[in-house]
């Protein structure tokens, strides 16, 4: 309330809604932050699948989210100033609701040429096109394991590759 003297603004100088949901850049087109939306989660799906699949290297077993923590890191770092990378429904949608409710009104809805929904659509695009992407391009030439041949699971031998292994 400081800051914007007493008013709950969108857009502007003094706008403090950016704060809770996302909201384009003034340069920015509709159809630009839809692509932006889509190649942010786009590439987060095809890195995740890939540090999940089993049949790749992977990294080392625990140290899974530290790699989507850089991960997201590196999207948002490069895909996040032109409208804020949302790269989750959940992570514009929820917040944009408790803005229009807790005093900015449903104008939160028509702010940025009726932005609201491209982070809601854009990254359910960018999942389904992603996860294409890594199944037909990398998860189908892996080589199918020979049904004749049978093994044993063995505590021995973990599911991933361990730190103390690779050192």
């Amino acid at each position: 309330m400081a800051f914007a003297g007493g008013k709950l603004l969108i857009v502007g100088e003094n706008a403090t809604a950016h704060i809770f949901a996302t909201y384009p850049a003034p340069y920015l087109s509709l159809t630009n932050a839809f692509a932006d939306q889509v190649v942010a989660t786009m590439f987060l799906l095809m890195i995740v699948f890939a540090i999940f699949d089993s049949r790749n290297l992977g990294v080392p077993k625990g140290l899974e989210p530290i790699v989507i923590g850089l991960l997201i890191i590196a999207i948002a770092s490069s895909l996040g100033l032109n409208s804020g990378c949302a790269m989750n429904p959940a992570r514009d949608l929820s917040p944009r609701l408790f803005t229009a409710l807790a005093g900015w009104g449903f104008e939160v809805f028509t702010a940025g040429n009726n932005f609201w929904w491209i982070p809601v659509v854009g990254p359910l695009v960018g999942a389904v096109i992603g996860g294409l992407i890594y199944v037909l391009v990398i998860e189908i030439h892996h080589p199918d394991p020979d049904p004749d041949f049978e093994t044993e699971p063995s505590e021995d031998k973990p599911d991933k590759y361990e730190l103390s292994v690779i050192m």
